[in-house]
């Protein structure tokens, strides 16, 4: 097989969230399932599938940014597809300013992407059913947040939705609301000043005007019930808010509860770091523990080599590569056509930490640098030393010093200050028989300050 370096570099591209159900993604897919602990996604999908009737699932999922939950989720999307689910899968981070969210703001996107499925499900269907009650949701939604006839804010002036016109679907209405709150804050504040005092009653409005009647219908067409997958929450920019909290803590903890009081299906990723928070144990009162993602190892616990999951992480690369060949036996053939050495991409997989974007990150870097194949080892230490730099700038010497005591210690214990090392992704949870360990990012262990 040919191989070619422009195809290579861009089916390394590290932003790119790869969906198994589009058959050209489906050919990168690597299942990590057997050395992250345990398939995770048969878990989730279990969970669903044997609940009880008019009993939902509301579970937070979790790991480091960049790790592959976004790709598990969409994995995720399409074997509860499989198994006759209606699933709404977006990212928040489409519909929300992630540095200020409030529980409203996360309801309305929800309301929106729903009505928006629903009403390109009708049209699919050519079926009245859906029409009817989106109809009568947008008239009970638009009742609930109030807004006059002429759209008009007191002391802001015109708003630019007519919540009276019927031309209007309901998913439209709600986008124009979010569209406009985003550019003016102004806006954005009044209107959360009357939205905010009344998240219980949108709650019960979408759930009796929206979701239920939604699940009746689909249950006509054969669906065993509706889920919806809000990803990208993860992202929540770590700042404090007006009432001077996290606003991780205000959404996750604060107004947990609300968040599990949609009558569906729902699936929220959080930031890993509330995990290590002093308000984590107020967010496990309110919803399920989080199912993590870890990291897939490149060293066990000991320090020894982790030989499964660094091959599993070769055929990762090599799969990307070479995406028509499905043989990894084939697979490994190739590795001193793309690589001066066999050594050069074990170095990768073992600098990379198991953390899929970085390393991701770090060989297409290292494509733009070789611009043919083989790809040489020394190029390669020239891309993690400027990666280093990058890592290095703004860590203090405290956590300097905590950076040391995990590398030795594998553990996080007795200092909150980890929370920022996680956020920041200078530490890595990693999971084994024994339960959770700890590294630093191998890319710092170039540095000076551990030699």
């Amino acid at each position: 097989m040919e191989l070619d370096i422009f195809d290579f570099y861009q089916a390394t591209n590290p932003g790119h969230k790869l969906d198994i159900k589009n058959p050209d993604d489906a050919k990168y897919y690597i299942d990590f399932a057997t050395v992250r602990g345990g398939a995770i996604i048969n878990q989730l999908k279990f969970k669903i599938v044997a609940s009880a009737e008019n009993k939902f699932v509301c579970q937070l999922f979790s790991g480091h940014l960049g790790c592959g939950k976004s790709t598990e989720l969409l994995r995720l999307k399409k074997e509860l597809e499989d198994a006759d689910f209606k699933v709404i899968y977006f990212e928040s981070s489409d519909d929300l300013d992630m540095g200020d969210v409030k529980i409203s703001d996360i309801l309305l996107a929800i309301a929106r992407r729903v009505s928006e499925s629903l009403e390109a499900e009708q049209q699919k269907q050519q079926s009245a059913g859906f029409g009817s009650f989106l109809e009568k949701a947008k008239q009970l939604l638009m009742t609930e947040i109030d807004l006059s006839v002429e759209g008009k804010i007191p002391g802001v002036g015109d708003f630019a939705v007519n919540t009276s016109d019927r031309s209007l679907s309901l998913s439209t209405l709600i986008g124009k609301i979010t569209a406009t709150t985003r550019k003016d804050r102004d806006v954005r504040d009044r209107l959360r000043a009357r939205l905010e005092p009344k998240t219980d009653g949108i709650i019960d409005t979408i759930n009796e005007g929206l979701l239920e009647p939604a699940i009746a219908t689909l249950k006509t067409l054969g669906k065993k019930g509706l889920v919806v997958i809000v990803d990208n929450l993860d992202r929540l920019h770590n700042i404090v808010t007006a009432a001077n909290q996290l606003q991780t803590v205000y959404l996750f903890a604060d107004r947990g509860d609300q968040l599990n009081r949609l009558h569906c299906h729902v699936f929220y990723t959080m930031p890993l770091a509330l995990r290590y928070s002093n308000d984590y144990k107020r967010v496990r009162e309110r919803l399920d523990d989080p199912i993590i993602l870890p990291m897939v190892p490149t060293l066990f616990r000991s320090g020894n080599p982790h030989l499964e999951g660094i091959e599993m992480l070769k055929q990762m690369i090599l799969a990307r590569a070479l995406p028509e060949i499905l043989d990894p036996q084939i697979r490994n053939t190739y590795v001193e056509r793309i690589f001066d050495h066999p050594d050069s991409l074990d170095r990768l997989c073992q600098v990379s930490g198991g953390h899929v974007r970085n390393l991701l990150r770090l060989l297409n870097n290292w494509i733009t640098q070789e611009q043919q194949f083989p790809l040489t080892r020394q190029r390669l230490e020239d891309v993690i030393v400027t990666q280093l730099n990058e890592d290095k700038q703004g860590i203090t010497s405290k956590e300097w010093e905590l950076l040391r005591r995990v590398r030795e210690e594998k553990s996080l214990a007795g200092d909150r200050d980890y929370e920022k090392l996680i956020r920041t992704l200078l530490v890595y949870e990693y999971r084994d028989h024994e339960g959770s360990w700890y590294d630093i990012n191998p890319v710092l262990a170039q540095a000076i300050q551990f030699k």
